[in-house]
């Protein structure tokens, strides 16, 4: 059947005293018409209580003809409990919150601290008993000092900074930080950032104003994030923040603009310095070596000359000795010994002797060195020659006389051949 169908809706009413059959649409005019009639019920019932003897009258006039409609109490009664039921139903439900794995949450009970709560479904005494907030503990967040979002766009009240030596410098640096306290973050701060970022710039003037200008701009940057991270904590410590400091990053350090060119030549100059400082340091580490080991090896030599002069010494000390016992002992004996030790000692060198013959005048010259050829020569030729001939150790040596004979020089011909040697010398 269409909706177009006047029937549609009234199927079943005719025959069936006003009840809809158990199959098709309800009646929506008589739904409506049954509504205005229990409503129309209730304001003339009233009224009817309101106005005394005409209500009286009128139920008189009426006799026992039945009111058309009737004010039910257990109705407005159990309308007015769903009602309720299902307002505190609603109240009830608003006490569920959720947290998520980087958070935690703070519960409040008539604004003071309750609990905190991990993360998952959770559930309060609704408002305005307890109510509840989420802090993000794992979020890792950022402050810039001197800067903002660029270092091109620089806040000089934050980055002007006055060294130990009395220099200006531009520093700009970040500083990131996170919880680790919730409940100490919650009822201690109402501005982290702002505290975070007053602690910082407090923290990073104390240590450039103790700190040269180079120390700050060249080697010792990372000293300084380190030692400002150090203050920045033990500072958020002592006001019970909840904060942990995670990192301190330099972005930029450098002189002013308006003294930056100057700056430069400085640099310039210094690098000069310390680069003739280094050719001069590596010319020392190649010529201090040498000199010292110089210097060693004489001491040494010194110290074994030395050592030796002594035992020398010592040892011509103690033989002095040794030959004064046996010359107290046999005087003359001990005289020709050495007499005799001391010419063998310097004839042992000598390769021609002169002899004095007693009484003649006469100087007898032995050449001993013609002599020793002599010996050398034999013994090669012996050696050369054949097995069945006598070696020359076997053989007698010849004579003195025989091969060479000695000579015979005058006293007074030696005499004139010194005094001329003499006289030569002394013209050159």
């Amino acid at each position: 059947m269409s909706l177009n169908d006047p029937q549609w809706g009234n199927r079943g009413n005719d025959g069936g005293g006003g009840r809809r059959p158990s199959q098709g649409p309800p009646d929506l005019e008589q739904l409506w018409r049954d509504l205005n009639r229990r409503l129309s019920g209730i304001f003339d019932r009233k009224r009817a209580g309101g106005g005394g003897d005409q209500g009286g009258d009128q139920g008189g006039n009426r006799g026992g003809e039945r009111p058309p409609f009737q004010f039910n109490m257990r109705f407005l009664g159990g309308g007015i409990g769903l009602l309720l039921l299902l307002v505190v139903v609603v109240w009830l439900a608003s006490g569920f919150y959720i947290v998520d794995a980087s958070q935690r949450g703070v519960v409040l009970q008539f604004g003071r601290y309750k609990e905190s709560t991990d993360p998952g479904l959770r559930w309060r005494l609704p408002y305005p008993i307890q109510a509840h907030e989420l802090v993000n503990v794992s979020g890792v967040r950022t402050v810039e000092i001197g800067y903002r979002g660029s270092e091109k766009n620089k806040v000089l009240k934050e980055a002007l900074m006055l060294t130990d030596d009395e220099n200006i410098i531009n520093i700009q640096f970040a500083v990131q930080w996170f919880l680790n306290d919730p409940v100490v973050y919650v009822f201690n701060n109402r501005h982290p950032d702002d505290a975070v970022m007053q602690v910082a710039e407090t923290a990073i003037r104390e240590i450039v104003g103790k700190n040269k200008m180079d120390f700050v701009l060249y080697e010792g940057r990372e000293q300084v994030a380190v030692n400002a991270a150090k203050l920045m904590q033990e500072i958020l410590d002592r006001y019970k923040t909840g904060i942990l400091i995670s990192k301190v990053t330099m972005q930029n350090a450098q002189p002013p603009e308006q003294v930056q060119a100057s700056f430069d030549d400085a640099v310039k100059a210094s690098q000069d310095r310390e680069r003739q400082k280094n050719e001069g340091q590596a010319y020392a580490n190649d010529v201090i070596p040498k000199a010292r080991g110089t210097a060693a090896r004489l001491l040494e030599e010194a110290e074994g000359y030395r050592k030796r002069v002594i035992a020398d010494s010592e040892g011509d000390a103690s033989r002095f000795k040794q030959i004064y016992t046996e010359y107290a002992k046999a005087p003359e004996v001990t005289r020709s010994r050495m007499y005799l030790d001391t010419m063998q000692q310097v004839y042992a060198n000598a390769s021609k002797v002169l002899l004095d013959t007693r009484g003649q005048g006469n100087l007898l010259y032995l050449p001993l060195d013609k002599l020793m050829q002599a010996a050398g020569a034999a013994a090669a030729s012996a050696g050369a020659s054949g097995a069945g001939e006598q070696p020359a150790a076997s053989r007698p040596a010849p004579a003195i006389g025989s091969e060479v004979p000695p000579q015979v020089v005058d006293k007074n011909d030696v005499r004139s051949r010194d005094t001329l040697r003499q006289r030569d010398r002394e013209s050159r």
